[in-house]
This record gives structure tokens, sequence and C-alpha cells, in this order.
């Protein structure tokens, strides 16, 4: 008989086996032995083998939104419960914006079976054997929840709760849904209209309508399409008598919708008019009679009339007109001259030219009730007062989310024109790269500006939550929709005092938009990134050197402000200058330093940055340049695959800028040791890793790559990005000081 601790699976004469790992026996002659708590066997695993547990939740989950899709991909578990049969489930759970509950997100989940409007999981939602999987057709501007759990062979057999770990995930614009009813209203010879439902899911404000339709069974040989505001249209110059397929969809700012079904309406035939002879010879007649009687009427009236108007010349039409001579029309019968047009041209007004801001504002801005605002809650607080975020109701048309910015009670008069200017001027922006002000109340408190709402918030906090998620062409089509922007307001004549290119927001899908709030933003998040002068706070990482120095504000300051922006997207949000003072930065641009190209960027997007620093204002670019060389670098994306160098961007002189002392010895380096440096770019939890691989000294640190920072465990690509990046600037400032004969 086996003692406590052993085990024999069946009677005979062999040896005596010892309990696996996490299992026992307490009796003699024991034919298995028992798991421990918490620990179980499979009812497929033998005695001889080990009691396991079920895994830990997956780890270090990253989500990539695309519109109304999402791809997930997470880490192992790290104890995956000493088995290796894991397995992944996915479970979604939908949140409403409004009530805030969250519910199971529906059917259709499992390989794609279920409704066909119903979300769609590639490969499956359950039994993943790889750490990744795709989300299909999930609802446009929702609320998602995502549990991944890891599950083993014994995962069933433990009584604990299932371990995961979650993700909030908003989705995106989507494309609107298909239009389901289309039919004739009326038709004629030459005419058809049409009326039709809005989509069920419009998925965003329905810009337009496209209507297309051609000749039936001629839709390879020509089509035509007619656009339209409402739900209704009439397509003119049909041919009589022929039938007709139209098809109607709709499009929002996320792009068309699929086109409806198609209908058939045949147009009527025409009514052919049949004269005889004698008929047609007396309306020949008559319009001879006619003709020679408006001649001579004009003869007549060419002699006794006297000079017509206008065939007099200058100074006898002067003449008559001293003289106290009253001519009535001349030739009543003569066609009128045609009406002179001038080109319709639109200037920006600065709101501080009215005596009162209110005059201002009513004549730009439309005055809503605060009855039609609803207001959700509080998302942020401005230099006036909170942000909120709300949903505006106006008669006929769709409910609308909006930003909702209000004036704090107990404003000064001062206050209260400033945000009064604010609105008038954003009420002076169209164009669809510019965010759009809704209106103003001004009628009841608490003042209101009312404007769309973005709901990716600002770009540097957007790409910072999307670090190396994005193609250079994605980036390069956001920078475009700046430029764009920026060359509306440059031609419309309006200058960025308030550097409005700073407060940049994203809508969904990558169109860039330029706000006007950008300098109160700036001041209360980043308070070192303000500077003092003679005239006010400008924000001085993002100004001009003659702006700051000299006020000198003009369309090639915005220039140079959107280089800055530039620098900051293809660095994923990363600050301009980083951790250099306001007066370092001044000095070191003042003597030629220019900031570096950030990792990967294309040395094409790096020489348009350094375009727009130059030094000469004349010299930079325009914004109708910058947007030419943007859609070229799009059509022809092979010019974005070379990459910039750092070490010719940085400027040997400025090496004492942009070092720190360190001691008092006269040395200078970044950084005193590892752990500071690490503490500096907030990667402080790395510590263990370096210092477990040997990594003690600032020397050997900047001598890694990337293949060293991944052997040392660091897993986030985000995170390795940002590491690599750092060790790259201390290298290139390296040897900028020691070009100057400078130990480091």
């Amino acid at each position: 008989a086996c003692e406590p601790g052993f085990y024999k699976s069946i009677a005979g004469d062999q040896l005596c086996a010892k309990c696996p790992l996490h299992s026992h026996s307490e009796t003699l002659a024991s034919l298995f032995c028992q798991c421990d708590s918490s620990y179980y066997r499979a009812a497929s695993d033998p005695p001889s083998a080990s009691c396991t547990r079920p895994p830990s939740a997956p780890v270090n989950v990253i989500s990539t939104v695309n519109g109304t899709s999402v791809a997930l991909e997470w880490s192992p578990p790290l104890d995956t419960g000493g088995r290796e049969d894991v397995q992944y489930n996915v479970i979604c759970r939908r949140c409403m914006w409004e009530s805030g509950h969250c519910a199971p997100c529906g059917s259709g989940m499992a390989g794609g079976s279920g409704a066909s409007r119903g979300i769609r999981f590639v490969p499956q939602h359950t039994g993943l054997s790889e750490p990744a999987v795709s989300v299909l057709n999930l609802m446009a501007h929702m609320n998602y929840t995502f549990q991944i759990e890891a599950v083993n062979g014994v995962s069933t057999l433990s009584l604990e709760p299932q371990r995961y770990t979650s993700v909030n995930i908003t989705t995106n614009q989507a494309a609107p849904s298909q239009i389901v009813v289309l039919r004739q209203e009326t038709r004629s010879q030459n005419s058809v209209t049409l009326l039709w439902q809005e989509p069920d899911r419009p998925n965003g404000v329905i810009l337009e309508y496209e209507i297309k339709y051609f000749e039936k069974d001629k839709e390879q040989q020509s089509y035509s399409t007619l656009k339209s505001k409402g739900t209704s249209a009439t397509v003119l110059g049909l041919k009589p008598g022929t039938r007709y397929v139209f098809q109607v969809r709709a499009r929002t700012s996320a792009g068309c919708g699929r086109f409806s079904q198609t209908i058939e309406v045949e147009t009527g035939k025409a009514v052919s008019l049949r004269y005889d002879t004698m008929t047609i010879i007396w309306i020949c007649l008559a319009l001879v009679t006619g003709l020679v009687i408006l001649l001579t009427v004009l003869i007549c009236k060419k002699r006794h009339c006297g000079y017509s108007k206008a065939f007099q010349d200058p100074d006898e039409e002067k003449m008559h007109y001293m003289n106290g001579h009253t001519y009535s029309t001349p030739c009543w019968f003569l066609p009128p001259p045609p009406p002179i047009t001038f080109p319709e041209s639109k200037f920006y007004i600065d709101p501080h030219t009215y005596e009162d801001p209110c005059q201002a504002v009513h004549e730009f801005a439309r005055e809503i009730e605060a009855s039609r605002i609803k207001i959700e809650k509080v998302i942020g607080s401005g230099e006036f007062g909170e942000v909120c975020y709300g949903r505006l109701k106006l008669p006929g048309k769709r409910e609308l989310p909006v930003a909702l910015k209000t004036l704090k009670s107990g404003y000064t008069e001062r206050q209260r024109r400033d945000f009064l200017s604010e609105a008038s001027i954003m009420a002076q922006f169209d164009h669809p790269n510019i965010i759009r002000l809704e209106g103003v109340v001004t009628r009841s408190k608490p003042v209101m500006i009312i404007t769309e709402y973005m709901e990716n918030g600002s770009l540097d906090s957007f790409l910072r939550r999307h670090d190396g998620q994005f193609t250079i062409i994605q980036l390069v089509g956001m920078l475009r929709g700046i430029a764009a922007g920026m060359k509306y307001l440059s031609d419309l004549g309006y200058i960025h005092r308030d550097l409005a290119a700073r407060n940049i927001l994203v809508n969904s899908n990558l169109v860039c938009k330029v706000s006007d709030f950008g300098l109160s933003r700036i001041l209360e998040d980043d308070p070192d990134a303000a500077y003092t002068t003679t005239g006010g706070k400008i924000p001085i990482r993002w100004t001009a050197p003659e702006a700051i120095a000299f006020r000198k504000f003009s369309t090639a300051s915005d220039v140079w402000s959107y280089g800055v922006v530039m620098w900051e997207v293809l660095a994923y949000g990363e600050r301009p200058y980083w951790n250099m003072t306001n007066r370092d930065v001044i000095n070191s641009v003042e003597e030629g330093y220019r900031l570096p190209a950030p990792m990967s960027c294309p040395s094409t997007l790096h020489q348009l940055m350094l375009d727009c620093w130059q030094k000469d204002r004349n010299e930079r670019p325009k914004f109708s340049q910058i947007v030419s060389i943007l859609d070229k670098l799009i059509r022809t994306p092979d010019n974005l695959k070379v990459t910039a160098t750092l070490n010719s961007c940085f400027m040997p002189q400025c090496w004492r800028l942009c070092l720190k002392p360190r001691g008092g010895g006269g040395d200078a380096g970044l950084f005193s040791t590892v752990d500071e440096w690490l503490d500096s770019i907030k990667m402080g939890r790395y510590k263990e890793h370096f210092a477990a691989a040997g990594y003690l000294s600032l020397a050997l640190v900047m001598r890694m790559n990337i293949d060293d920072i991944r052997r040392l465990g660091i897993t986030l690509m985000g995170h390795q990005k940002k590491i690599l990046t750092s060790i790259q600037i201390m290298r290139a400032q390296t040897l900028s000081v020691n070009g100057r004969g400078v130990h480091v």
C-alpha cells in the first residue's frame, strides 16, 4: 500500500508514484491524488497530470476604432494556470448616451451568424486561440464596453467568477443606412417628381441626397445625378415616352450610404400637333405682318424721340443735365442693358470695432431659445466658465449633439465682451474644416455659445491616445485638413492672434477642424506655454519670432504656428521643445535652432516644417502652397518613404539651450541617472527593466535600438516609440555638444 503523499492507480507490484504538483493524498493505498484547494484536474487529464487552475485576465488591451468597426488586441495572461490550452472569449456590452445604462450588444455575435444588422465578430467571439478579434457592424456614435476573458480546460470547474479585462470605446461616424421608401409623386413628358423617407439610421446630420437616374438598360452607357437638400426632388430634362430608372442615397460628413432599390417611371408621351397647309400659311403671314409693324414703329420713334440716352456721348448727356432738361426713357421698346453684377466677396470683420459686442453678435450669430437646449453633462472648464455637452433641437430639424460654452456668474464687463467676441468671430466662418457655430444664448442666463460637438476632443490628446496607430497617409490627411481650414481663414482676412491653430479638434473620419478657442485652453492646461508681453499673453512654443518680439501678427506668423502643429501631429502629441523653458525657446529659435524631425517622419514633411520656420517671414510658404504640396504627397505616397535624419535637424550652436547643468562642475548633461531620465519621460515603470538588463548609465542607454528596447520586455508600441525617440534626441544633442568640444 502507498504511503500518504503517494499513489498507485492500479494494484500490483509497481512502485508508488509521488503526487503530482498541486495535489495530495492523505490515506494509505490511494488510487489517485486529490487536487489542492482552488486547483482542478480536467476530465481528460490522467491521474499523473498536475492539478491546474483558471488563468488570470489578459493584459495590455489595445483598441483601434475605424468608423463603426473596432480591432482588439491583447497580450496573454501573466498566469496561464499551468496549462497550455488557453482560449479567449469576448463579451460586448452597449452603453446608451442618455442614461448610461449598459446592455448586451444583441444578436449576430458568432462569426457573422444572426441578423444582418447585428454585430459581427471576426473570426468569432468565443473560443479564440489568437489574442485578437475584429468587431464589425457597430452603431455609430455609441459607447461600447468589451470584456475579454481567458479560459482553459479547468475554468468551468472553478466556482470563482471569471477574471477579465475590459476596454471602453466610442464608435465614430458612419455612412447613413440605405433609403427604404422611394416613390413617384408626379410625372410629365419631361420631368418626374420623387419622394422618399429619411434612412432609418442617418448616423449623423444628412448633408444632402443624391439621385441617380438613367434610361432603362442603358446604365452602362451613361447615367446622371442630381443633388437635393430635402426628401423630394424633381428631375427635369427627360425624354418623353421613355422609361427611366431612379435610385437615391444619403450623404453625411462620413460619406455616402448605399443606393436605394430602383424604381422605374415612364415619362408621358409627347402630344403631336398637326396643322394643314392653309393654317401654316396664315401663321407665316401673321408673323411677317407683325414684323413690318414693329419696324415701322421703331423708325417713327427714332425720328420723334430725339437721341436715345444709350447713344449719347458723356458730354452731351452732361450738358442736358446741367440745362435742367428731363428726358423720359426714349424708345421704350429697346431691350434694357444687362444688369451690372459684382462678384460676391466676404471679409472678416473684427468684432472689437463694435462699441457694443451684443450688436456684433446679433449681426453675425443666430439667437437660440434656451428651451431648445438640453444640457446633459459637464465635459470641462474654460476661461469663462464650464463647457458642457448637450443636445439642440431646432424646428424642422433633427436633434444635434452640441458643445455649450457658458459664461460663469459674476462675470466682469471685460469678460462679457471677450466672451461675446468669440461668438462674433466664429459666426463669420463657414467652412467644413472650421468648427461650426450653431448659435448663441444672450437673452437668458447663463449666456452660452453653442458649437458643433467634436466627440474626439483636442487633436494632441487624440494623437497621444492613439500613438503609432495611424499610417503616414492618414497623418498627412489630418495636416491637409488643418491647412485647408487655415487657408480659408487667411483668405477671409482673419489673423490668429489667439493662435486658433493650437486647438485642433478631430471628427471621426479624421477631417481636422480649427477652433477659435485656442488661447484659453493653452493658458489653462499649459501655464508654462504663456509668456507675458506688452499686449497680453501669447503661447510661446507656437508663435513666430516677430510676433513674440514685435507683435507682428500676419498670415506668415500663422504659417509658423502651423509648422509647429505639423510637428505635433507627426510626433503624436509630443510637447514642442519638450521641457525647455519659454526663455530658452525664445533664445534658441532666435539663434537658429529648429525642432528635429519626429521618429519615422518623412524628409519631405520635415522640410516643409523648416520652410514654415524661415526667419524671414516673406520666405515662408502660403497656405495655398501648403495645401497643394500635401495634395501632391497624398497622390504620390512614394515621396513619403524617405525618412529624415536627426543630426541634420539640430544646430550645434544651440547645445547650451538644450542641456541643463549637472552638479557644481563644468560638465553638462541632460540627466544624471537613468532613473531621472525615465521619470522625465514618464516611463518610470521600467526602471527595474533597465537595471536588470545592465543599463546603469546613460552612455549605455544611448547605444540602444528598438530591438534592445523590446528585449527588456516592453511590449506596448507607444512606450517603445516614446523611449526610442527620447534616446535619439539625447544622442543628437550629445553629437551637437561634442561638435563644440564639450564633454558630456
